[in-house]
């Protein structure tokens, strides 16, 4: 412990911490075990330091004050940052979302065959959601950069509960249905990008990749989950009670969110810096004229997006390729896996019980295994942030695509479950890659680079779905066999092929340094 100077005090915290400070051209101070470094030149964390809310005014290495409120104290005794809390309700967030789209998807079909509907009215039934999510990706992270994500998550999710609630499910009723789907899936493509913006504000860098994983990782949970239990529910209840249960869970959700979250740090702060705004925590001419603070999850003083600058970055453009990607590959096998299984394979899928569900149980743990890989490898400084994005992405997206390649090999449903888990198990841990690199290189612009990539990834399902129709159909005309291995080779082919080059594209250009400030 140096001893005391005239260059600097210290004032005794309550309650009592463990403070260290030593003043020179470095200075480094330890409150609860979490380190900050700093120079006369800015600031920078080594740990967590979100969790000791304190502010610094740092005069030239002459006077160090610290000043602790109660937030972090109630941190201190809680020991559960509020960070992690935001995670699990986005995590929660992404489930419920999954489990409306698959629900919609079971219960629509079950009305819709009782009726005698068509299979091309009902792809377009089934559609019409992609439609109005691709709509609105990217208006969704301009909202959120604008309003802030906290509270477009909340009346996104009022918004397609309600529909969900007041719609009835009545097949023979085109218009009113397709106009609710447009309208749910103009509503859920809010919801990604202003998850984004707010994990960039409320996550530090060092936590993102897990933080991310776990957030996404709800998706495949919600899926396996609805495929799991809502076909029971419609065989006792009906299709109508899939409707009603998915705007119970988005009800429920709400009035969590609307209790448990709450607006990011203000930037001068340190859990702001930790979240990624600004390198320094050093007073600045622009904090102390702008005197705002970030609410509700949005961007003080709403700064003007460089959307040329954008649209010209090869980094952007590696994250979208590669989102494209990893949707075509997800959508086509979501969509046509179970007619594999059906028509190249000749098995029921009655027969297959829950084994169905393993690729997307895989997809959620090696999406989480992805995102602790990368905060290991980052946090222990054993890899920098580039190049952990890039051996992640590229392990993932090379592994998936030699697995699409030999699917169609596959005679048995053992071996095409667990070939198709394998290649959903590793795009999943890929998204430590691609999907975590936005919050890296922009994360300031995080729901807008996210709207941006996911619109790309929700055509990329659009335009996966109908071409694999058309590739099978095409078959179909030419009298082959849909059986056979050859008429199937086509279709998984493409999105391994598509894994590749995504693969090459990200290992390129692809950075993990910022380039949006």
């Amino acid at each position: 412990m140096p001893q005391r100077g005239r260059h600097w005090r210290r004032r005794r915290l309550h309650p009592p911490s463990p403070l260290r400070l030593h003043l020179s051209r470095r200075l480094s101070v330890l409150l609860q075990g979490r380190e900050i470094e700093t120079s006369p030149l800015g600031i920078r964390s080594t740990g967590a330091i979100e969790q000791m809310h304190a502010q610094i005014s740092f005069f030239w290495g002459s006077l160090l004050r610290i000043t602790v409120g109660e937030e972090v104290q109630d941190t201190m005794r809680t020991k559960f940052p509020k960070r992690y809390l935001i995670v699990v309700l986005t995590f929660i967030c992404t489930n419920v979302c999954y489990i409306e789209r698959v629900g919609f998807s079971i219960a629509y079909t079950a009305a819709a065959d009782a009726v005698g509907v068509n299979q091309s009215s009902k792809g377009l039934m089934l559609s019409s959601f992609f439609y109005g999510y691709a709509m609105s990706q990217v208006p969704g992270g301009w909202v959120a950069q604008l309003i802030g994500g906290r509270r477009v998550l909340l009346m996104s999710f009022v918004l397609w509960s309600l529909t969900c609630a007041l719609v009835p499910l009545d097949p023979k009723r085109v218009t009113i249905l397709m106009t609710a789907r447009l309208l749910v899936g103009v509503a859920q493509g809010f919801i990604f990008p202003a998850i984004h913006t707010v994990l960039a504000q409320w996550v530090p860098p060092h936590e993102r990749s897990r933080s991310v994983s776990l957030t996404t990782s709800g998706m495949y949970l919600g899926a396996a989950a609805g495929t799991l239990i809502l076909p029971s529910l419609v065989k006792f209840k009906g299709p109508q009670s899939v409707f009603l249960a998915e705007a119970a869970l988005g009800a429920m959700w709400s009035m969590l969110w609307l209790k448990f979250a709450s607006d990011p740090p203000r930037l001068d702060t340190l859990k702001a810096t930790s979240a990624g705004f600004g390198e320094s925590l050093l007073p600045t001419t622009k904090l102390k004229d702008d005197k705002v603070k970030a609410q509700n999850g949005g961007i003080p003083g709403r700064p003007r997006i460089p959307w040329r600058k954008m649209f010209f970055s090869l980094p952007i453009w590696a994250i979208v390729v590669n989102n494209f990607t990893f949707h075509y590959a997800l959508y086509v096998l979501m969509n046509w896996l179970p007619t594999y299984f059906e028509l190249g394979l000749e098995i029921s899928l009655q027969e297959m019980g829950s084994s169905k569900m393993l690729p997307y149980l895989t997809m959620f743990v090696f999406s989480n295994i992805g995102g602790w890989i990368a905060d290991f490898l980052i946090t222990r400084r054993i890899l920098s942030i580039t190049r952990t994005r890039k051996l992640l992405n590229t392990i993932g997206f090379i592994v998936a695509a030699l697995a699409l390649m030999v699917l169609p090999l596959f005679r048995t449903s053992a071996g095409a479950v667990i070939c198709s888990s394998v290649s959903l198990g590793f795009l999943a841990l890929g998204r430590a890659g691609f999907a975590v690199n936005h919050l890296d290189i922009a994360p300031r612009y995080a729901g807008i680079v996210m709207g941006v990539s996911n619109t790309a990834g929700t055509l990329a399902g659009v335009i996966g779905v109908g071409l694999t129709g058309r590739i099978l159909e095409t078959a179909k005309n030419a009298n082959v066999d849909l059986s056979s291995s050859e008429s199937w080779k086509p279709v998984f082919f493409v999105p391994g092929y598509l894994c590749m080059f995504s693969s090459i594209i990200f290992l390129i250009f692809a950075t993990g340094e910022r380039i949006f400030e």
